[in-house]
Order: structure tokens, then C-alpha cells, then sequence
């Protein structure tokens, strides 16, 4: 009596686990928005100025066509910065729309080296990059996508 109840616990488990590998794997990726969002705090370059070794931006960034490709840079600090080709003065901000996946450098005043990576994934289409999608993003990010 005992075993056959936990043999049916298990099962239930078990049952539980592959619906949702399978809904994970089945289920297309979509995104309320497509902007990735970063922002450049008020007072990090005199931070900077003071010693402080402040990390405003992460050393990459990863986007994935299609959900999140568009990269979103907001200057609220007191001084311009630089990323790439672009000057964004206090207050500014700078939009990138991604359309090819592929690894970008980019030359960059907020980060403390001097360079960002920003990696841009293809789109998850066939269940099982959709399935590897959403666990590396669990496991990059904390948070299910």
C-alpha cells in the first residue's frame, strides 16, 4: 500500500516535470516589449572621479531576435557619454535595433574597461532552442522567461 502510493507520487512528479519541459519547448517566446533597458545613474561619473570603481553597465549583454533586440541606453548622469559612434548628453537616450545575430563590440565611456560585448541570439524557433533558450535565460537572469 505504501509503495504503490509513493510509485504513484512519483509519477505525478514525473508527470509534472515533462509538462512543463513540454510547454517550455512547445510554447513560441514572445515579450511584452522588445527593449532591453539600461540606465547610466545620476552621479556615476564623479563616482568614478572619487575612486570608486562603480559597474554602470554589465561587461555583456545578451539579446535575442524577435524578443529582446532592441537595446535601450538612458544617460541620467551629469556628463556625456559615449557609446560607439554615439554622444548621449545628460538626459539623453539611445535606442539599437538589432536585425542580425552576431557578436558586437562597442567602445563605451560607462564601462569601466572601455568596451562592451552585446551578443545578439538568433530567434528560438524549433522547440528544442526554445527549450535551451528559456533555461539559459532562467539560469543567466534568475527569472523565467
Amino acid at each position: 500500500m505504501i509503495a504503490a502510493r509513493w510509485v504513484w507520487l512519483w509519477g505525478m512528479a514525473a508527470a509534472a516535470v515533462l509538462a512543463v519541459i513540454l510547454w517550455a519547448a512547445l510554447t513560441p517566446v514572445a515579450a511584452g516589449s522588445r527593449d532591453e533597458i539600461f540606465e547610466i545613474l545620476k552621479g556615476t561619473w564623479a563616482r568614478r572621479m572619487a575612486g570608486d570603481k562603480v559597474e554602470i553597465l554589465p561587461q555583456q549583454i545578451r539579446l535575442t531576435l524577435g524578443v529582446r533586440d532592441i537595446l535601450v541606453l538612458i544617460n541620467r548622469d551629469d556628463v556625456p557619454q559615449t557609446f560607439g559612434p554615439v554622444l548621449m548628453m545628460p538626459g539623453q537616450s539611445f535606442r539599437l535595433p538589432f536585425g542580425v545575430a552576431s557578436h558586437y563590440q562597442f567602445a563605451c565611456t560607462a564601462h569601466a574597461s572601455g568596451q562592451m560585448t552585446v551578443i545578439v541570439d538568433a530567434t528560438p524557433a524549433s522547440p528544442w532552442t526554445r527549450l535551451r533558450w528559456r533555461v539559459g535565460t532562467l539560469l543567466r537572469s534568475g527569472r523565467w522567461p
